[in-house]
């Protein structure tokens, strides 16, 4: 197992993108949550098998109404374990 942080950007909000990466990872049995970022981007922490992950990653481009215009991936470690995917709504402060 291991987890990653995705950021990503483009037109991603008020797109029902957060609602598209649950349902992606649901299906893959992929643990963790997304957010949306006061700065207009999404932040995604994912944790599951590497294969899945990768499979994960490369499925969020077909997210309809979605433009992305750069997503940046790094690993967090030690793996975070997540019960289930959960949509974070509100109430998130996002610090550099």
């Amino acid at each position: 197992m291991k987890t990653i942080e995705i950021r990503i950007s483009g037109r991603v909000q008020g797109v029902g993108f957060r609602a598209c990466i649950k349902k992606i990872a649901t299906n893959l049995g992929v643990g963790g949550e997304v957010m949306n970022l006061p700065d207009g981007t999404v932040l995604i922490t994912a944790t599951g098998e590497p294969v899945i992950l990768d499979k994960f990653v490369s499925m969020l481009y077909g997210c309809p109404r979605v433009v992305i215009r750069d997503l940046s991936q790094q690993e967090i470690s030690p793996a975070a374990p997540y019960p289930g995917f959960i949509i974070q709504r509100g109430g998130y402060q996002y610090s550099t």
